[in-house]
């Protein structure tokens, strides 16, 4: 991991400090098995230093390249998320909680990589397709949509009378 995304601990003095990170393909390329390959974004870093810990507002803004879901062409997906991590400081390294990072007491540096990466992570939208345009289409690949609907089975459904009276009660709702 690239040391571009470390808090350097040591002379670091109690009180509130600001730190900006850029984040953009090479930091993506450092992750193995990223399913983001490129991007474009800023880490703003708000950290207030305690003795015992720190606290950091970690804001990311920007966009990163993704694959569309339906029709697999890649795509600009805007990022803004704004997360919160307690760093504490102790003897042992503990993983107790995700938003509490256990530090040692000797460690001179905090790398925030893995941290950054996952909270993008979790920023991108559960179903990840193209934006639509301002006439409310889809701007996914046209050719692919064509291919996907040519595919597409149609069932022949039966009608089956037992559904008959409940689809009587929808309809009269």
């Amino acid at each position: 991991m690239s040391g571009s995304y470390t808090i350097s601990l040591s002379g670091l003095k109690e009180g509130h400090h600001t730190i900006d990170f850029e984040i953009d393909k090479e930091f993506f390329e450092q992750i193995e098995e990223s399913e983001v390959k490129e991007g474009s974004l800023i880490a703003n870093v708000e950290m207030d230093k305690r003795s015992t810990h720190l606290d950091l507002i970690i804001r990311i803004s920007g966009s990163v390249r993704i694959s569309c879901d339906r029709c697999l062409e890649m795509f600009s997906q805007p990022i803004r998320s704004e997360n919160r991590l307690l760093v504490k400081f102790g003897k042992s390294i503990e993983d107790i909680d995700p938003d509490i990072l256990s530090v040692a007491f000797d460690e001179h540096e905090l790398d925030l990589q893995q941290q950054l990466y996952e909270f993008i992570m979790l920023a991108l939208p559960i179903k990840r397709v193209h934006p639509v345009n301002k006439k409310g289409k889809s701007i996914c690949d046209p050719v692919m949509l064509k291919k996907l609907e040519a595919l597409i089975i149609e069932e022949e459904k039966e009608n089956d009378p037992r559904w008959d009276e409940l689809k009587k009660l929808m309809n009269d709702n």
